[in-house]
């Protein structure tokens, strides 16, 4: 009953006092999608339901222009 314990998922914005998601970083959207290229959702990222709307708003603004790819070209 007691080995159940987890840890709370930090808001990795709020951690490095982040207050806009920059479509143009694509060092910091690479973070939160997987390897295929999908968004990862909000249990895995530990973002407040805020900042994950204004992080894939972010991301699906950088795909329009070509910063971050829709899809990964290793598993076609």
């Amino acid at each position: 009953m007691f080995g159940d314990f987890r840890r709370r998922k930090v808001d990795w914005f709020h951690e490095n006092k982040i207050d806009y998601v920059d479509y143009r970083n694509e060092r910091i959207l690479r973070r939160f999608i997987n390897e295929r290229g999908k968004i990862l959702p909000r249990r895995i990222t530990g973002c407040t339901a805020e900042n994950q709307r204004k992080l894939t708003t972010a991301i699906k603004r950088a795909r329009i222009l070509a910063i971050l790819p829709f899809e990964s070209e290793t598993y076609r």
